[in-house]
């Protein structure tokens, strides 16, 4: 099931970014910029959990820990700097737009990754 939440995750986010950095990147380039960065760990978080092999397992561990740090480090930006996130990316307000998902997620992820592997 996580897998699949991570898969929808990666396409919604990848589809927006790829509409924002064609059609809108002048508007909030910034914002836009970590919807990109944000479709690419999700892609990534798919696929490397998707595999059984310590090496993906690795990859995961990694881009989850990636996703949490800036889901909390775009989430307290976009709070403290409101200008620059005028148009929300995934991770703004700690991923609001999204029920907050893209918070717990990461969470989910690494509670997920420490029972397979123990």
């Amino acid at each position: 099931m996580l897998i699949a939440i991570y898969a929808v995750f990666a396409v919604s986010a990848t589809a927006r970014a790829s509409y924002q950095l064609i059609r809108e990147f002048d508007q909030a380039p910034l914002a836009y910029s970590l919807s990109a960065i944000s479709a690419v760990v999700y892609l990534l978080a798919t696929y490397s959990l998707s595999k059984p092999e310590p090496k993906w397992q690795r990859v995961a561990l990694f881009t989850i820990w990636f996703e949490l740090v800036g889901v909390i480090a775009v989430g307290s930006l976009s709070l403290a700097l409101p200008q620059y996130f005028a148009h929300p990316s995934v991770w703004s307000n700690f991923g609001a737009g999204y029920a907050f998902i893209p918070l717990l997620l990461p969470i989910l992820g690494l509670l997920w990754l420490r029972k397979r592997n123990a």
